[in-house]
């Protein structure tokens, strides 16, 4: 399973989203579970956020290498599952191709909606969809110019609702062949501290 993380800049949100996932591909051996990222408005070629950084770090997470880059439409074709930061951003990505809007979600309410029905395949996240519309938005806010523990409290909300919700669909999830991607394929590098005090925490059943 390929998943796509999509927030504005792509220096903050989906770059931990993207290195989250990469470490929880490696601590439960999930060798199918690939990962990247981009920004609707990207500061295409920096590098991570230092505070972004640091949260990565803090999560068990590697935030090295990182470059950003601006959503195309081939990234989304390749993703199994896309993930937004935000309803706006989520409704961006749906409008730049056929068919996306069915493996479009935003984190949150991939999350929720996983929790409220035992869904473990993108396609029963999609078939739920409609019965269970949240009125309000499932927005993960931007850190940026805030303090470091504004970016603890994104970090930590966004490894909650994601570390199940990978856990729960990646293993049933059809693993497409890995992108020719650099940085984005899990390899065999040491493996990130511990995640299951999230799994503990906020388990889908």
């Amino acid at each position: 399973m390929h998943v796509l993380f999509v927030c504005n800049g792509n220096v903050c949100r989906s770059v931990i989203a993207e290195r989250v996932a990469r470490a929880v591909a490696r601590e439960y051996e999930l060798t199918g579970l690939t990962a990247e990222s981009a920004g609707t408005r990207a500061l295409v070629g920096f590098p991570v956020e230092p505070l972004a950084a640091q949260t990565i770090t803090g999560l068990g997470a590697d935030p090295a290498g990182f470059k950003a880059r601006k959503l195309r439409p081939d990234m989304i074709d390749r993703a199994d599952l896309v993930l937004a930061m935000t309803v706006q951003i989520r409704d961006q990505v749906t409008e730049m191709g056929f068919g996306v809007g069915a493996r479009t979600f935003t984190l949150l309410e991939a999350h929720r909606i996983a929790k409220v029905t035992g869904a473990h395949t993108i396609a029963e996240l999609h078939t739920a969809r409609n019965d269970l519309s949240l009125v309000g938005r499932e927005n993960i806010a931007d850190p940026v110019g805030l303090s470091e523990t504004a970016y603890c409290e994104v970090g930590d909300r966004i490894a909650e609702a994601l570390v199940p919700l990978l856990v729960a669909l990646a293993p049933q999830e059809y693993s497409r062949p890995a992108q020719d991607e650099p940085g984005l394929v899990v390899g065999p590098e040491t493996r990130p501290a511990p995640l299951a005090s999230f799994l503990a925490a906020q388990r889908i059943r």
